[in-house]
């Protein structure tokens, strides 16, 4: 499956979910937040790309990294047979894994 994702400025982006399968992608436009579980968080700018392996790690963060300019990514996404591309990770699990998750910024 291959997917244009538009955020608009400011735009929080996907809840912490997961894929059945790996993602690859490419930030067309703006900046976007991308963080997987163990990983920090990063921005990643129009001509770069990510990777996510899928299965069981959480991806954290998919926004728009801009609060005055939209961002645009494209994801070419494998899915495992008859799993759903994307699963939501509910509040219970988060904090079941919680321990997992790179140490967030302090302000």
């Amino acid at each position: 499956m291959t997917v244009l994702v538009e955020w608009p400025p400011g735009d929080p982006g996907t809840p912490p979910h997961r894929h059945s399968g790996p993602c690859y992608g490419y930030v067309t436009e703006g900046a976007i937040r991308f963080e997987l579980e163990g990983e920090p968080e990063r921005v990643i700018k129009a001509g770069e790309t990510l990777f996510e392996p899928g299965g069981d790690v959480i991806h954290y963060q998919n926004g728009n990294a801009l609060p005055d300019a939209p961002s645009k990514f494209v994801v070419f996404m494998l899915c495992a047979p008859g799993q759903p591309m994307l699963t939501v990770v509910d509040e219970e699990e988060l904090e079941k894994r919680a321990h997992l998750r790179h140490p967030r910024p302090t302000d």
